[in-house]
């Protein structure tokens, strides 16, 4: 098995250009958590609190304590992406944004925003939350906390070998819809019937 990539955040268009589907990657840098709240907010003509140029989004409601006058994150499992379907392609359109982390995949509007728009929808492993915590070092801000809460707010991190998975890349490949069509296949030949 080959080497994960190694990319530096926010991502620049040459950075995306060269990961493929399939691709394990290590992410450092600044990223941003988003959930419905954000998502439904922003969609509806919300006032975006930082800039998501060239931003990666993490579909992530992380569990966050206090620690001195700051903050610290104790477990930032993925949340499942596809309840952002409807709001996706059209942020990553007007921000601007070249990445997002989630669990589960999305659906055909969001892959041909990443075509269009070069970006990459990232796949983080569901379940090994505190494990994935430990590759943030720091909580650099928090915004939106008085409107959403804890759990949706969008929560600013510097992140270090931040591991996860291509699973839509900036060229129209979606690994999602590999497999759903192989399965699908594998199931007509069991049932004895034509592939759909």
């Amino acid at each position: 098995m080959s080497e994960p990539k190694r990319l530096t955040l926010p991502l620049d268009a040459a950075a995306v250009s060269q990961v493929m589907v399939g691709e394990r990657v290590l992410l450092s840098g600044t990223l941003f958590t988003a959930r419905d709240a954000v998502h439904h907010y922003l969609a509806g003509g919300g006032t975006c609190p930082c800039d998501l140029r060239h931003a990666v989004i993490y579909h992530c409601g992380p569990v966050v304590v206090r620690q001195g006058s700051g903050w610290r994150v104790t477990a930032a499992g993925p949340t499942t992406s596809s309840r952002e379907e409807p709001y996706m392609a059209a942020l990553i359109s007007r921000y601007g944004i070249r990445g997002i982390i989630g669990k589960g995949g999305m659906g055909a509007a969001t892959r041909r925003a990443c075509q269009e728009f070069g970006c990459l929808y990232l796949h983080a492993v569901g379940g090994a939350a505190q494990v994935l915590a430990d590759a943030i070092r720091e909580v650099r801000g928090v915004h939106l906390l008085e409107r959403f809460g804890a759990p949706e707010a969008m929560w600013e991190l510097r992140v270090e070998e931040f591991p996860a998975v291509v699973t839509m890349d900036a060229y129209g490949a979606s690994l999602h819809d590999d497999v759903l069509a192989r399965s699908r296949a594998a199931c007509a030949e069991l049932l004895g019937r034509p592939a759909p």
